[in-house]
């Protein structure tokens, strides 16, 4: 499983260099390329998470490596080669330059995904890595081990499709989320009593996609620990489907001859 650990510049030098020839010669192979980065807390197993979607993905005839280190963010010419980037990363802080080149390879077709507080509890100061996932956790009403079941939008999408409703047992997420996602799983609210009982039940999406430009983005709210994955089959499935259809998203636009002009402005954003 390549790997690369946090002295990133020393020891990722053979793949850096010629990183845009071996992506390309890899895309003309048929082969797709994913970058997965773990790290943050380690209460969301983020080493178990990231095999866990390097198999996946590898599987599926990716060319993935996991870093451990938020370095390679900073080199934008490398992100705009990769067909996905999946993060396992909860909480620190993303370097301002590295927020800005996510947003332009993602807009420029990079798929994005992730899962829990890997994706959207990643970079709690960061604005604009919220605008992109769609989302942020405010609460985990109960903490872990909340019984709950996951409602499927049946139709919402291939990602879905043939999936029912579930059971897990595990973290309930409370989020803040962009009214432009594409639902595909809720949960409801309330289940533990707390201040925000007072308000009306409350239909949590669990599972959504969005689009960022010309990028497909990804993300579920299960994956509180790597096993939830293993007690629920169906939230496994949806992760696979997920992480792909997000990874398509490069081909399918450079397929109908799109580019991000469209998308592209000098007026203050943030």
């Amino acid at each position: 499983m390549p790997h690369v650990g946090g002295m990133w510049q020393e020891k990722a030098i053979c793949c850096r260099m010629g990183a845009t020839d071996q992506n390309d010669k890899g895309r003309e192979d048929g082969m797709k390329t994913a970058w997965i980065f773990q790290g943050g807390w380690d209460g969301h197993e983020p080493h178990l998470t990231s095999k866990r979607f390097y198999d996946m993905l590898t599987k599926n005839g990716y060319e993935a490596q996991i870093f451990d280190s938020l370095d390679p963010l900073g080199n934008l010419e490398d992100l705009m080669q990769l067909d996905l980037m999946v993060f396992c990363w909860t909480m620190g802080s993303l370097d301002p330059a590295h927020s800005e080149n996510i947003a332009k390879a993602v807009g420029a077709g990079t798929g994005l995904a992730g899962c829990h507080g890997g994706m959207c509890d990643a970079f709690r100061n960061d604005t604009q890595w919220q605008f992109i996932t769609g989302g942020q956790w405010v609460s985990h009403p109960g903490g872990d081990g909340v019984q709950y079941t996951v409602n499927i939008c049946q139709g919402s999408s291939p990602i879905v499709a043939g999936l029912n409703d579930f059971e897990v047992k595990s973290e309930h997420y409370y989020l803040h989320i962009d009214p432009a996602i594409e639902v595909l799983a809720t949960t409801r609210f309330p289940t533990v009593p707390y201040y925000h009982i007072s308000n009306k039940p409350v239909d949590m999406p669990v599972a959504w996609t969005k689009f960022w430009g010309l990028g497909r983005v990804f993300y579920t709210s299960l994956g509180h620990h790597d096993d939830v994955f293993d007690k629920a089959p169906s939230a496994a499935l949806m992760m696979e489907r997920g992480m792909l259809w997000a990874g398509a998203g490069k081909a399918w636009a450079r397929e109908q001859g799109l580019d991000t002009k469209p998308f592209e402005s000098t007026a203050k954003m943030y």
